[in-house]
Order: structure tokens, then sequence, then C-alpha cells
């Protein structure tokens, strides 16, 4: 078993304990064990952030920019397959590390550390703002009021929606699976690709909802909790298939 830091505080622990959850309930048993025999009893769940706690970290540097892809506005499906399909056409960013470490844990599938992070960027590919535009940083130029703090767009999506709900990780993946059972399968089936269509619609949603100047948190809240929602368990159960498939 390969121990890896103890979290620290960071602002999207709980998303991406969700993710994580929902992927581990999903899980075959053959593909939990092994992942349990790297990362620990339930590990993917306790190190799922551990990618964001080491931003600080002299050793991974290069690693900064693999939790986001800077999708422009007025993308078309076609230059959404092209670029998934040419990871690094613009950079080695989310899609090139999701895509490179998922073949460097099929070769190799003791490898904790891409493991670790296979688990975090699935988690940040189905984040909207992650996938957000260049020129404002993913949403992290964008000022917003959050009921009575100042915050910005991408703080907004990483976290302040989940805390919104007051569940904790394992609570929100027990709703969730509650909620959207229904529509597991349609889920797993898609392409990650078609995901990515999905998650770019809701970019452009939450671009268009901003431009509309609307400063309250209790609508904002109301329209997307269920686009939070369905990204959060979508993400769990793509992982999940992923795992499935190299665990096998």
């Amino acid at each position: 078993m390969v121990v890896l830091p103890l979290q620290c505080v960071a602002w999207d622990v709980v998303g991406h304990r969700i993710v994580a959850e929902v992927a581990y309930q999903n899980m075959t048993k053959k593909a939990r064990k092994q992942v349990d025999s790297l990362l620990g009893k339930r590990g993917i769940v306790y190190t799922s952030s551990w990618p964001d706690e080491i931003k600080s970290d002299t050793i991974y540097p290069y690693t900064h920019v693999w939790h986001y892809q800077n999708l422009r506005a007025g993308l078309t499906h076609a230059d959404i397959d092209s670029l998934y399909h040419h990871p690094k056409a613009e950079g080695m960013h989310a899609l090139y590390a999701l895509d490179s470490l998922s073949n460097a844990l099929r070769e190799n599938r003791k490898d904790a550390i891409s493991l670790t992070f296979v688990v975090h960027i699935m988690g940040d590919v189905f984040q909207p703002m992650h996938l957000g535009h260049p020129d404002d940083k993913g949403g992290n130029m964008v000022t917003m009021r959050w009921f009575k703090d100042g915050t910005n767009l991408h703080e907004v999506w990483d976290a302040r929606l989940i805390d919104y709900t007051g569940y904790s990780y394992s609570e929100y993946a027990r709703y969730l699976e509650y909620t959207y059972s229904q529509r597991k399968q349609e889920w797993t089936d898609m392409t990650l690709l078609e995901c990515l269509y999905v998650t770019y619609d809701r970019q452009q949603q939450v671009y268009a909802y901003q431009a509309t100047g609307d400063n309250n948190s209790y609508h904002y809240a109301y329209r997307f909790r269920k686009d939070l929602d369905e990204s959060l368990y979508a993400a769990g159960l793509q992982l999940a298939k992923l795992l499935n498939s190299i665990y096998k």
C-alpha cells in the first residue's frame, strides 16, 4: 500500500469525495479490492483531493495545468471532438492528463500516483468551470456575491453550491444514488466525449446566466442544483466505468 500525505484544508474536498464515493459504490468487487490495496481501504475517497493539496509542492509543478481545460465560447461538438482526440493540441491540460495517466495505469495497475490523479481529474472535467473560458481563467476572474460573501464564479462551482446543500460527502453520494439511480445505465453507457459535450453545454449556460446580472444566490442555487447533481453523479459513474475496465 502506498501512503499519500494527509489532506490539508481545501475548498473542493467535498466535491471530489462525492465523485470518488459514487465511483467506489459502483466499482466491481475485484476493482475495489485492487484499488483498496494501493490506496488503503476506501482510500480512493480519502486521497481524492491530494492532487490539489500538492500544488504548493515543488516536486509536482508540472501538474498544475492538469486540473483544467480551456474551452472558449462558441465551440462545436466537432471542435471538442478534435481536441479530445488530440489532447495535446492546446497544451498538456486535463484531457491530456486524463488520457496519458489512464494509459499509464493500464500499463502498471499498481501506479498509485497515476490512480490518484485519474480519480481527481475525472472529477475536474465534469465541473463546468474547469472547462471554462481562458480569458477569465475558468471563472476565477469573474467576481460574484454569494449571499453576504464576495467570491468568484469558479469557487461557487467548486465549493459554494455544494456547501449550500449542507450534506456531507457520504450523505450527498447517497442522495445522488437514491435520486438519479434510474439514469445510472444511461450515464454509464455514455462515452467520456459525450459527457464533455454535456459539461460544455453547462459551461455555456453558466456564462449565459452570469450575463443576466442576477445576483440572487437563492435563485442561483435553485437554478443550477440539478446540473450540479448530475455532474457529480455522472463523474462518479464514469470514473467507476474507467477503473472497472482497468482492474478487470
